[in-house]
């Protein structure tokens, strides 16, 4: 055996070391990330006496499926969800829209003061109006306590529109100069052309608002007042705290209801995070390519 073939062999015994330590290293990460999501399930489905002595850990004990049926047979939570589902279903279309025709029209070249109107929207990535000057815009246009407040004021993101349109400026221009030669308009570019070669970055822009406006909270509490229009998040806020308030005393009793409350947590955690984790398989073939491709600078 030469000395090149013992070299080949040394370098390939510290790559598989290297390897095995990188795996460890991602087990342990994703143990620390699945813990305390599996904590929560197992507290939600454990019994009254398993959650009451505190011996639940990963896995639940004395199944039971009180506190989800405590939770999903309130009219007002189905309510909520309804009032989410549409938010997120009518802001990501919007935002999705806004976003794709302006990272397009900015990334061409041949637009007119393309980079001012870039910089205008760079400017409100780091400054804002603040909050009191968008609530008294938001009222003005006769929003306020209606779905659309909840998407509409943050239609679009800055940091997606950014990475959108460095994807755009990496699609060959000889391929559209061809099409508008063939007669095509810049619609016709756009929607027969660009979109379908940027399937991946629009799955992950829309993933991203989809999880933005499903755990929306802060515009739907200071933008709604009826309790009709409470998204899943603010409801389950008000159901938690209307449990701990009813949890009073030392006795037993006040010490059961407790635990039940604690249940109750659990389970509204799950059932306001289960729902947008069913999505993310769907879409995770396009993730990390579209993550990929347009955070390279173009």
């Amino acid at each position: 055996m030469n000395k090149k073939t013992k070299s080949i062999i040394a370098k390939k015994k510290k790559l598989g070391i290297s390897q095995i330590i990188l795996c460890l290293v991602v087990l342990l990460i994703v143990i620390i990330c699945f813990y305390p999501f599996l904590n929560v399930i197992s507290y939600s489905l454990s019994g009254y006496n398993a959650v009451l002595s505190g011996s639940v850990s990963l896995l639940p004990k004395d199944i039971t499926l009180n506190a989800y049926k405590e939770i999903l047979s309130r009219d007002s939570i189905w309510n909520s969800m309804r009032v989410t589902v549409l938010a997120t279903l009518y802001g990501t279309l919007l935002s999705l829209f806004l976003t794709v025709c302006a990272a397009y029209g900015l990334s061409r070249r041949d637009l007119p003061g393309r980079k001012y109107i870039s910089g205008i929207i760079l400017f409100t990535m780091y400054f804002g109006g603040g909050i009191i000057p968008t609530f008294l815009v938001v009222k003005s246009l006769g929003m306020y306590d209606t779905i659309s407040a909840l998407f509409v004021p943050q239609a679009v993101n800055v940091f997606n529109f950014i990475v959108m349109k460095t994807f755009f400026r990496q699609i060959p221009e000889s391929l559209i100069e061809a099409a508008k030669i063939d007669g095509a308009t810049d619609l016709s570019v756009l929607f027969r052309i660009v979109l379908p070669l940027s399937v991946p970055i629009i799955a992950t822009i829309g993933l991203f608002y989809a999880v933005q406006y499903w755990n929306g909270y802060f515009d739907a509490l200071i933008y709604t007042k009826s309790p009709q229009n409470f998204t899943l998040q603010l409801r389950l806020r008000s159901l938690l705290f209307a449990d701990e308030l009813n949890a009073g005393g030392g006795n037993q009793e006040g010490l059961g209801t407790q635990v039940m409350a604690q249940s109750l947590k659990m389970a509204s955690v799950a059932v306001s995070t289960i729902p947008i984790l069913v999505v993310y398989p769907w879409l995770q073939k396009y993730f990390v390519k579209g993550v990929t491709l347009g955070s390279v600078k173009g």
